[in-house]
């Protein structure tokens, strides 16, 4: 062990206890190279030095140069703070290794003309997120479906882009730049095909199916499917039918994602270390405020007019998450999930 570390491990021994909290590992110029939580801090740093070499904590111990550490009143406390911390900093050790394979997200982007497509994360890029969805391949085939009926565009983010509507000095007729939009699955925007609102309508379209109030892409694919199968084009018709299906799939999986985000809408009360306790006032699983918990008939007061602003203030109760949103949701919806008990703890807005 280098003298670096042993004087970190000294530290730890020293100082830390073992209660809740978020730790930082830090680079030689203070930089963050990695966040983390746990329920006894003290305990999950001494891990880090009892790591074998190849494994991930001896890697981001072998490269600190100070471990700095905060203790919070409860698990999730920690577990919030560790997910802002993250989204401050964008930790290298974090960034590399917390991703799960096995979910995606649907990503309408918010570019001047959009696209549909499958992300592995929410990365921080504007526009409206949806999910997470089980299964990047099924996902993928989904979203190919929606933009071939609706015929949106699905090339890189850098192509070019000639709309029917922008103003040309010698017009000239331009080719689609992509397979799709020379089979007519494209309105082919970077050739002229359409106007910017006509490819905007059918954006709206497919917002309007992922927030659960438009049946447009599915009515297209039943249409295609009733014709295939009077032409006698079974076979076609047997794979439209699969897509609809899918598409079926995943727009109840929506209805199911909306019902969650107005049920996580409470004055949620978490019991602390020490008795520091706090409330967190929920809003479709967002955080929209927090405080300790109120000790005397004035702090009550004020927390119950905190939570009537926050939950009669109008909010259009769309399933699209914006960026800075989507992570908090979907920590604080897998929070309750895997501790539904702690629903208890909860109070419907206004009781």
């Amino acid at each position: 062990m280098s003298s670096r570390i042993a004087t970190l491990l000294d530290h730890v021994r020293a100082h830390a206890e073992n209660r809740p909290g978020v730790y930082r590992m830090l680079g030689p110029s203070s930089e963050v190279l990695y966040v983390g939580k746990s329920v006894r801090v003290r305990s999950r740093l001494l891990s880090y030095f009892r790591a074998e070499p190849g494994e991930k904590a001896a890697d981001i111990i072998g490269h600190a140069h100070h471990v700095e550490w905060e203790h919070t009143p409860s698990e999730f406390a920690a577990l919030l703070r560790e997910l802002r911390l993250i989204k401050q900093h964008r930790p290298l050790y974090n960034v590399e290794h917390k991703r799960d394979r096995g979910h995606c997200f649907l990503h309408l982007t918010k570019e001047a003309i959009p696209r549909l497509h499958v992300v592995g994360r929410v990365n921080g890029a504007s526009g409206d997120y949806y999910g997470p969805f089980h299964g990047p391949g099924a996902v993928s085939e989904v979203v190919r479906a929606v933009n071939d009926l609706l015929e949106l565009r699905d090339c890189a983010a850098d192509t070019p882009m000639r709309l029917a509507d922008q103003g040309q000095l010698f017009p000239v007729k331009l080719e689609p730049l992509c397979m799709r939009g020379q089979l007519s699955r494209c309105l082919s925007p970077c050739a002229a095909g359409c106007t910017h609102a006509e490819y905007h309508a059918r954006v709206t379209q497919a917002r309007a199916f992922l927030e659960g109030t438009s049946d447009a892409p599915l009515v297209l694919l039943r249409e295609r499917m009733a014709l295939a199968a009077r032409r006698l084009q079974f076979e076609y018709a047997a794979e439209l039918r699969d897509r609809a299906e899918r598409l079926e799939a995943l727009r109840g999986w929506m209805v199911s994602l909306g019902r969650t985000m107005k049920r996580l809408s409470f004055v949620y009360t978490v019991p602390g270390y020490a008795g520091e306790d706090r409330v967190y006032i929920l809003r479709r699983g967002s955080v929209r405020d927090e405080r300790p918990a109120p000790r005397t008939p004035q702090e009550h007061e004020a927390l119950a007019a905190r939570a009537r602003e926050v939950f009669e203030r109008p909010e259009p109760e769309t399933l699209g998450l914006k960026a800075h949103e989507a992570q908090e949701v979907m920590l604080i919806a897998r929070w309750f999930h895997l501790h539904p008990e702690e629903l208890e703890h909860g109070a419907a807005p206004g009781a």
